[in-house]
């Protein structure tokens, strides 16, 4: 396997008027035997970001290097990748058996090599018993399955995948995906994944990098960017139900700095709010996560804001809790399902110190309390 490395990458296309930016200045590393995940909403530049590193687009600015080697000038069939598509691509007139040589028969293997290999991944994915069927005999699973063994029976330096399961039922997906898991770890794959959903780029990414606008707007490890988001951006996108932002200011009051959203009062972590203490009176947004939302139903609580409850989602173990503040601004809570209010009904929501983010009003909205240490 081999390193990856994306250095100040560029790809503009031809507009009617003027230059789209669809890749801006991208640097990025992916690791020998890693997996990360492009996440970001459509038309981002994952695809593209994709393309380039498998040669199917010519980036404007910048280089790709795979294993050490700058790849930019060589042809797709040169850079020893394998792209695994979200619409399969099968060839229809060949069986699931000659569809996963084909590769192979194009590098010239041995035959009994390419019989030995092509039978290790037929066990590895559990379809031995369709090796002589065409893909239009197979459900969509069975064809997904079909495309991530072609790519993998290659044994390339690196793997691409392109929303390759979401053409799947929700259920299938999540079987997949964990299949797609264990293989990479087993076989110390180095990939890129795309996806637009952020559930999924959680559940299957070593890293994950956040992107949008052409721009990588985070990188790091599912849970360091899920609770250090590093920008509004990043906060709002990953994580179901999003992020809870309110709008207010900083404030002093008994020795410490708060944060007034006009119906009440957040407390800041103590780390945060001495590094904030300069900046009272300067207008922020406080994000909070819906977890990190405590609702305190059936009895007033002077330490929390009056909201009443518009909707009720069960989520199985727990339920997200849709409310409005006095001012109309919603907010978004996750309790058990157990103790979940009914619609309507009024109650006190009290705000987590150690798990709030507060950003800035720029274009960027950075997180001030992204490398904060609040523990």
């Amino acid at each position: 396997m081999a390193v990856v490395a994306l250095k100040n990458v560029t790809k503009l296309f031809r507009g009617r008027r003027e230059f789209v930016v669809a890749v801006d200045d991208v640097t990025l590393e992916i690791a020998d035997g890693e997996l990360v995940v492009l996440v970001g909403p459509s038309g981002c530049g994952k695809t593209t970001t994709l393309r380039l590193i498998a040669g199917l687009e010519r980036r404007t600015g910048g280089s790709v290097e795979i294993a050490g080697r700058v790849v930019d000038d060589l042809p797709p069939k040169d850079r020893d990748v394998a792209l695994v598509f979200q619409n399969y691509a099968l060839y229809p007139h060949l069986t699931v058996s000659d569809n996963l040589a084909f590769g192979l028969k194009m590098r010239r293997t041995p035959k009994d090599e390419i019989r030995s290999r092509v039978g290790a991944i037929a066990r590895m994915l559990e379809i031995e018993n369709l090796l002589s069927r065409k893909p239009h005999e197979l459900s969509g699973g069975q064809q997904q399955r079909v495309a991530l063994g072609r790519a993998i029976v290659r044994r390339p330096n690196v793997y691409l995948f392109d929303e390759p399961l979401a053409n799947l039922d929700a259920q299938l997906r999540v079987q997949t995906r964990r299949e797609l898991k264990r293989m990479q770890r087993e076989l110390g794959m180095t990939a890129l994944y795309v996806t637009h959903d952020q559930y999924e780029a959680m559940a299957l990414g070593d890293r994950i990098a956040v992107m949008n606008r052409g721009r990588i707007q985070q990188v790091g490890r599912p849970m360091e960017v899920y609770d250090h988001p590093a920008n509004r951006f990043v906060a709002g996108f990953i994580g179901v139900p999003p992020m809870n932002f309110l709008e207010g200011r900083l404030v002093n009051g008994d020795g410490a700095t708060t944060f007034d959203f006009g119906v009440g009062r957040a407390v800041l972590p103590p780390g945060l709010a001495g590094r904030v203490s300069g900046r009272t009176g300067e207008t922020m947004t406080l994000g909070v996560r819906p977890e990190r939302v405590k609702l305190a139903c059936g009895t007033d609580d002077p330490a929390g804001v009056r909201v009443t409850v518009t909707m009720v989602e069960p989520a199985g173990d727990r339920a997200d809790i849709y409310s409005v503040l006095s001012d109309g601004r919603e907010c978004v809570a996750s309790v058990p399902a157990s103790s979940s209010p009914p619609v309507g009904s009024v109650a006190f929501a009290r705000f987590e110190p150690d798990g709030v983010a507060l950003f800035e009003q720029s274009e960027v909205g950075v997180n001030v309390a992204a490398h904060d240490d609040v523990a």
